[in-house]
């Protein structure tokens, strides 16, 4: 089945193609078919998916690796690109649970969007558009096809979260993702050119991964930092990192089933799944690598500061994902990438549910607030309370995603955040102030998280008449809730670490891909000589050298990690109970504030004002970039506008069109219509040329 991956993007491109061009005829025969037909297309992807994914596993690991090119794409002097897929643990194992949780949404999406007269269909034509982008930027296999998916989910994005544009709030909001994600782009792209014509400089003319890993020792340092540095300002911007995170927020204002699409397992992993794919080309560069995962841990702070306050629920998890996706940061900056990748398969399983939980709850109290003509905010936590009993398969899969991401013991979260944590700590990369910014990221993770669910579930309905009115949404929402929870429970033990008495199976199945001294890069190296690559060997052994430094390094460690194993050991215990005691105190804290004495949030935020204002607007970030970026960029915009496009361009048009209208104007009157006029004209005329050659006579 490698030979048909090419099926895996083609059914979602399909399911495109019909609800595209016929979709309005088929929702006015029939509705239900519309989204059979989207859900159906993906249904097929993954079953596809999954196929290919139990072959792969049932070959050898260091025979892990297959390309299937499809054809030709861009064959442009030296440089010749195909439309190619590569099939990997990386790759397929980003496939599984981004098409896996996108079929979920899907049907989640069905109940959600069944009201939405007359775009019913263009969703389902953005979702599958979506769903095309994202499984190119996972299983291309050159730098140039995955840029083309990262621009796709980029577009797609802007029309999911402006999929309301009769709000002004979402068009303005689609457009603010769309224009802050062009700004990384371009850094991308740059990133791009610089590394083709580096390699180039050497006879390389290629972005292909295969063989720009193979012969990424022909880089300098200083050209590997600049490279790596403007990849990580493109995932800054896709994965909502300081400072280009300003736009995920915003992106709430799209429908639940699309916040769940973009900030669970697809488009803000971009980024994520980018550097850990480039890992023997950021392993070349010390300096990018603090830099992301400094980045990372600041990220996850200053969001989580923010989630504090937040009273919109879906903000909240908004937030919340932009801290995570800094774990995730972190992880990879410290060289645990396959740590990273861990936690974005988690952090997938929990925070889909989240929000899909969310947008259940937002679901119930807008048909109860429609029921009786109210017209408060149904996303606002201080107008809901109660709903346990009300909506009870909501409240305890959100429960289960809750107690994830608080990374509590034995679930997901808990293996994944303590990974990246111990990482942060121990690997020569690291320190412990990444660890300490972690791990109090953790505990604020915690406490807003369950201050959400307190506000929600708990305590009494703050919803007025409408409470008589809330129930639980229908079992095309419900249905993807549970096994969306399940996997939330269940999905860390896929990387039970050694402390914890486990063999870590997701990171064997990823260290074909993930390890610099491992058989794969010389694997590639035959499959690029295979190809008539000459030397493809040599460089092979040359990118070995290379690497030889930072694997020593590691071996260095390793020996004295067994040296001193109890005592690594005891420290990576100790960590892990004072990660967890935070979590738990700050759910503790939680309880007291929002069960317990209610009172006491109202009290602190009175007595500190100036905090309080400060978080709940966001630390003005969103101000700042008004003041220094937009409002001089928009002054400029209106200075070329009114000073050179009116005042100088349309002054000169305008003036050469005045001259020949006034000319115009006077010589008109020669061509009066009269005889008269002419003949008289004709009398001058012959008298001036008579004059003329008798005075030029004498």
């Amino acid at each position: 089945m490698f030979d048909y991956i090419w099926l895996v993007p083609v059914f979602p491109a399909i399911g495109v193609l019909i609800n595209g061009l016929l979709g309005r005829r088929i929702e006015a025969v029939s509705k239900h078919l519309i989204h059979w037909i989207a859900c159906g297309m993906i249904a097929l992807s993954f079953t596809v998916t999954c196929v290919i994914f139990y072959q792969l596993l049932q070959l050898p690991g260091d025979q892990r690796f297959y390309q299937v090119t499809c054809l030709d794409w861009i064959q442009s002097g030296v440089l010749q690109t195909y439309i190619a897929y590569q099939i990997d643990p990386l790759s397929m194992m980003m496939a599984m649970f981004v098409i896996g949780i996108g079929f979920l949404i899907h049907i989640y999406s069905i109940g959600y969007m069944w009201e939405d007269e007359g775009r019913y269909y263009r969703f389902f034509v953005y979702l599958n558009l979506f769903m095309f982008s994202m499984i190119n930027l996972i299983l291309a296999n050159n730098y140039l096809l995955m840029f083309l998916g990262w621009e796709g989910v980029g577009l797609c994005s802007y029309l999911l979260i402006g999929f309301w544009f009769d709000d002004e709030a979402n068009a303005i909001a689609g457009k603010k993702a769309f224009i802050t994600n062009r700004v990384g782009d371009f850094a991308f792209l740059i990133g791009m050119f610089l590394l083709f014509t580096g390699l180039g400089e050497h006879g390389v003319w290629s972005l292909q991964f295969s063989e720009v890993f193979t012969h990424v020792h022909y880089l300098s340092q200083s050209q590997a930092t600049m490279i790596c540095l403007l990849f990580f300002i493109g995932c800054t911007a896709k994965s909502a990192q300081i400072p280009l995170y300003v736009w995920l927020p915003d992106a709430m204002a799209g429908p639940t089933p699309v916040s769940a699409l973009i900030h669970a397992a697809t488009m803000v992993t971009s980024g994520v799944y980018m550097i850990s794919r480039s890992n023997v080309l950021f392993s070349m560069s010390p300096f990018a690598m603090g830099v992301v995962a400094t980045v990372g841990a600041l990220t996850a702070i200053f969001a989580a500061s923010i989630g504090l306050v937040q009273n919109d629920i879906k903000k909240v998890l908004a937030y919340s994902t932009v801290s995570q996706l800094g774990y995730m940061f972190l992880g990879l900056g410290v060289g645990a990438f396959a740590a990273g990748m861990f936690h974005v398969l988690t952090h997938a399983f929990f925070k889909a549910l989240l929000f899909l939980g969310s947008g259940a709850v937002i679901h119930s109290m807008h048909h109860a607030y429609h029921k009786v003509h109210c017209h408060d905010d149904p996303q606002d936590m201080r107008n809901m309370g109660g709903l346990k009993a009300k909506t009870p398969i909501t409240f305890w899969t959100f429960l289960i995603a809750t107690l994830a991401i608080s990374g509590i013991p034995g679930f997901s979260g808990f293996f994944s955040k303590d990974e990246i944590l111990w990482q942060a700590w121990s690997s020569p990369q690291g320190s412990w102030i990444l660890w300490l910014i972690g791990a109090v990221a953790a505990g604020m993770t915690a406490f807003y998280m369950f201050r959400l669910v307190f506000m929600t579930f708990f305590n009494e309905c703050r919803a007025g008449e409408a409470c008589e009115h809330i129930h639980e949404s229908p079992p095309s929402m419900t249905g993807p809730l549970c096994v969306l929870a399940f996997l939330a429970a269940v999905g860390g033990y896929l990387g039970v670490p050694h402390a914890l008495g486990g063999s870590n199976l997701f990171h064997q199945f990823l260290e074909p891909v993930m390890g610099l001294g491992d058989g794969k890069l010389l694997h590639d190296a035959t499959q690029a000589a295979s190809h008539g690559v000459e030397h493809a060997a040599q460089a092979a052994g040359h990118l070995m050298h290379a690497a030889a430094g930072h694997v020593a390094e590691a071996a260095g460690h390793a020996a004295e990690g067994a040296e001193h194993g109890g005592e690594s050991m005891f420290m990576e215990y100790l960590l892990m109970v004072v990660s967890v005691a935070l979590a738990c105190f700050g759910i503790l804290i939680a309880y007291i504030f929002y069960i317990r004495k209610r009172e006491i949030p109202a009290a602190l935020a009175e007595k500190y004002s100036f905090i309080h204002r400060l978080l709940l607007n966001k630390w003005y970030v969103d101000e700042l970039y008004d003041l220094v970026i937009i409002s001089p960029l928009r002054g400029f915009a209106y200075f070329l506008w009114r000073g050179v496009d009116v005042g100088v361009v349309d002054y000169i048009v305008n003036g050469v069109a005045r001259v020949v209208g006034w000319g115009s104007s006077v010589v008109r009157y020669i061509q009066s219509g009269y005889v008269q006029s002419y003949a008289v004209s004709v009398v001058f005329g012959t008298v001036v040329l008579l004059a003329y050659y008798f005075l030029k006579a004498l």
